[in-house]
């Protein structure tokens, strides 16, 4: 197999998020999940609220739960 240089330019935007990810170690050391929410500025109020905001078709029927646990259980 013939190897290619690949060249990668600086100003081209990466296909993945720029999405911070953070060790379990360092949500402990926040105080647990809810502290380390409450200091990135997250809060339970925020999400409760966006979620109601949502479409009713932007969630699962309860046939499709039950279609998507039954996938889950078979493919153990």
């Amino acid at each position: 197999m013939g190897k290619n240089n690949i060249k990668t330019t600086e100003n081209l935007e990466s296909s993945f998020p720029r999405v911070k990810a953070y060790s379990i170690d360092e949500i402990l050391a926040a105080g647990g999940t809810t502290a380390f929410a409450n200091k990135l500025g997250k809060n339970f109020g925020d999400l409760a609220a966006r979620l109601k905001e949502l479409p009713e078709d932007a969630f699962l029927t309860d046939e499709e739960v039950e279609q998507a646990l039954k996938t889950l259980r078979e493919s153990k």
